[in-house]
């Protein structure tokens, strides 16, 4: 009855090694700027050219915001761990990490189900693409895809909210996450456990269920074709998706629904590093950049920029 959250958590470091947080900070500060360059470059080419305006590239823009959110809800604050050993985080700050972590991150796989649906109806449904996939339904289907996440997001951080923990906490991880504050909690987590295996398989598997058989038909449609040079375009569309779809729901499968009993915390920061830095850094490369209209638009825009840069000299 008269329990007090603690009013500060302590993170762990990537390394304990003095010799390791030079390198460690170089090498993510490298990464987290690409991806930063990356996003940035997708989202400022697609309001510029007019060309990249259509439902498909309305979708790549909003996955490259919730891609640049995603990554920058954790990877700043682990630079500034790494760098100053400073890994004290306040009890709000944390749950509020939680919340946008989880609503970033699910609104990326939701939106990765919208985009193999979006490539059904284009291969699928040619005839029929512009009434099921028009600019009113895309901006709908994001909306929806946005608040969807950051409810379960919020359910999830309310529930993480009420478990009770020690005045001093070290938590076992480079950031706050719903499994190592379960981890550190004296409180009974069998309800939280349950409601990730319960209502985070249906957020979280649901979309990826419905990714993979929009692939098989879009694979059946795909052999249809006669053109050999179709079949490649398509093949090298569908196959940088579902890259980026394999790469992501991999590594955050393999992180939230395992048996605790298998789990370490070495592992669980490989895993966790695969999806929060390493993936949004592929994202616009290997699958917004691959694309020919995006490269061609992209050109473009460096070209005004040189141009504008060499006019003001």
């Amino acid at each position: 009855m008269n329990y007090t959250p603690p009013s500060e958590f302590y993170l762990f470091s990537l390394s304990d090694s003095p010799a390791l947080r030079l390198p460690l900070f170089v090498l993510f500060l490298l990464i987290y700027k690409i991806t930063a360059f990356g996003n940035v470059v997708m989202l400022s080419v697609i309001i510029i050219d007019s060309h990249l305006h259509s439902p498909m590239y309305q979708l790549l823009w909003n996955f490259s915001l919730m891609d640049f959110s995603f990554s920058s809800t954790t990877v700043p604050g682990m630079l500034a761990t790494v760098i100053t050993q400073k890994n004290k985080i306040s009890f709000s700050r944390c749950i509020a990490q939680v919340f946008f972590f989880h609503a970033f991150g699910n609104s990326e796989n939701l939106l990765l189900a919208v985009m193999a649906y979006d490539r059904y109806a284009a291969i699928c449904c040619p005839l029929r693409y512009s009434t099921l996939m028009n600019r009113n339904t895309c901006l709908a289907m994001c909306i929806i895809c946005c608040t969807f996440a950051s409810v379960h997001a919020l359910l999830h951080a309310m529930v993480t909210s009420f478990l009770k923990f020690c005045p001093l906490v070290y938590i076992p991880h480079f950031f706050c996450d719903i499994p190592p504050l379960l981890e550190v909690s004296y409180s009974d987590t069998t309800f939280n456990e349950l409601l990730i295996f319960t209502e985070g398989s249906l957020v979280a598997l649901v979309p990826s269920l419905l990714t993979i058989l929009s692939y098989i038909r879009i694979t059946i449609s795909i052999l249809r074709i006669h053109s050999s040079s179709g079949r490649q375009k398509a093949f090298s569309t569908c196959a940088s998706h579902l890259a980026v779809f394999f790469l992501f729901s991999a590594s955050a499968v393999s992180m939230y629904f395992k048996p605790s009993s298998v789990s370490s915390p070495q592992k669980s920061k490989f895993v966790t590093l695969m999806y929060t830095a390493l993936t949004p850094m592929f994202n616009p490369y290997i699958y917004c950049l691959r694309n020919s209209d995006v490269k061609t638009a992209v050109r473009k825009w460096l070209y005004q920029k040189d141009k504008s840069w060499e006019n003001s000299k």
